[in-house]
């Protein structure tokens, strides 16, 4: 049994020699007193098994070894710091190591190895690789959303736990903080999943904790659509946003484009002289180029925002920055429904619209070119949707751009949205269109309204 006196020895002995020999217990740890230097204590059950004390009384066990036998460097591994680990747990910890070096294993170099993938493979970290190396070039369109989306729900909850150690309770808690907003917890889903098959793919994790997990509901099929006095409310509301985000609603409204393929335009994607936007593949959402014709009222906001009608050759048509595109589109949002309640004071309306979207403008201007009788094909070339009219055999060998037709359709379209604006009667939409800019379609536009007004005459 040890005593007080071993301990006295035990003392002496490291204070001279700096090494004692003794059973490694919670006696004996508490018993060890500093010396004037380190000093190492060693178990005599547990070959290799120690505990240094410093000269300020820190107590560490350690595992000593070589690989190999003899004429090999001896290697020491830190177990714990006594507090931290207990003896008898330390003791345990020891002979796993005993073990894994009578089986070849070199525990000091499993151990780097180990801290050094806990780093690579944390999560935080991870998100950056995955965003450079997958994101970036396979969602060209939309990995700043997908990466943003990460960053918001997943970091906040996985921090740097290991990508290896993430479980499928983990994925559940990450999506849940999403929930209120289904569309939002479905697109994180597929981002994480994404992720995870990345991680799979490289030879990070073995299987995906995703695997076999049910996604999220998808949500409500929305199906929005702007009336005619609340598309001239949008309109009238977003003059008081100033720029940049005034303009880019009013984009929104005359274009059918998507409101981050708008808020990214550069001007080196707009030719004014043909009047036509070609958004590149790399920024559409359906990796598919596209030239989005521009009509008269396209052409005046964009000179609004020029400062005249000489474009610049490059750069960002929509930035607080010049290098970022424009962003806080809650915040805006906010604003221009709070303009439009304004507006809305003293008139028979609602005090308030209908809950809406920015998104439902394009579901409004594409219902709308189906009320003015354009072709639905035409409908789809105008939004780049690839929708039934691009499936199967048609989208295999129908290779004609409807450049004209969309044209006509954006032309058609302005000219409405200048009826709901100025009140003026649709009989005259021939004399408008002449006196607009978008003159080589008035015979377009009028057979399109001609059509129309036939339909309700019919009715």
């Amino acid at each position: 049994m040890f005593t007080l006196t071993h301990a006295i020895v035990i003392a002496i002995i490291g204070a001279s020699n700096h090494m004692a020999v003794g059973r490694i217990t919670k006696s004996t740890v508490d018993a060890a007193l500093p010396g004037e230097r380190d000093w190492m204590m060693w178990d005599d059950k547990l070959s290799g098994f120690g505990l240094k004390v410093t000269p300020k009384g820190s107590k560490v066990f350690i595992f000593q070894y070589r690989m190999g036998g003899r004429g090999n460097p001896v290697r020491r591994y830190t177990i714990g710091r006594f507090g931290n680990v207990t003896p008898d747990a330390a003791r345990k910890i020891a002979e796993d190591l005993s073990h894994s070096v009578s089986k070849g294993t070199d525990p000091q170099r499993e151990k780097v190895e180990t801290t050094t993938r806990a780093i690579d493979l944390a999560f935080k970290g991870y998100v950056e690789r995955f965003a450079s190396e997958c994101l970036e070039s396979e969602w060209a369109s939309t990995h700043a959303y997908a990466h943003s989306l990460l960053t918001k729900y997943a970091v906040p909850v996985l921090g740097n736990k290991g990508i290896h150690q993430i479980t499928k309770p983990d994925i559940r808690i990450v999506c849940a903080k999403a929930r209120k907003t289904p569309a939002t917890e479905r697109n994180l889903y597929g981002v994480l999943r994404r992720m995870f098959t990345f991680a799979v793919d490289v030879g990070d994790i073995q299987i995906s904790p995703i695997l076999g997990m049910k996604p999220p509901a998808k949500p409500a099929s929305r199906d929005r659509v702007l009336e005619d006095y609340e598309l001239k409310l949008v309109w009238n509301a977003s003059q008081a946003l100033g720029k940049p985000f005034g303009p880019l609603v009013r984009l929104l409204v005359v274009t059918a484009a998507r409101r981050d393929e708008v808020a990214g335009m550069d001007w080196a994607e707009l030719k004014r002289g043909t009047q036509q936007w070609n958004l590149p593949s790399s920024r559409s959402k359906n990796g598919t180029a596209v030239t989005i014709m521009l009509s008269s009222m396209a052409i005046a906001e964009l000179d609004a925002m020029a400062g005249g009608d000489e474009w610049p050759r490059s750069g960002l048509v929509f930035s607080t920055t010049g290098k970022t595109a424009v962003s806080g589109f809650s915040r805006s949002k906010r604003r221009l429904d709070k303009e439009i309640a304004a507006l809305l004071k003293d008139t028979d309306y609602p005090p308030a619209l209908a809950p809406w979207r920015y998104h439902d403008l394009r579901r409004t201007v594409a219902t709308g070119l189906q009320r003015l009788g354009v072709r639905f094909e035409v409908t789809e070339s105008v939004l780049n949707h690839v929708g039934t009219s691009k499936g199967g055999v048609a989208g295999i060998y129908q290779r004609h751009d409807w450049a004209d037709e969309k044209r006509a359709a954006v032309a058609a379209w302005a000219v409405h949205l200048n009826f709901l604006l100025t009140d003026k009667d649709e009989s005259n939409v021939v004399q408008l269109a002449s006196a607009s800019a978008d003159t080589a379609s008035s015979a377009a536009l009028s057979s399109l309204y001609a059509e129309r007004q036939r339909r309700r005459e019919y009715e």
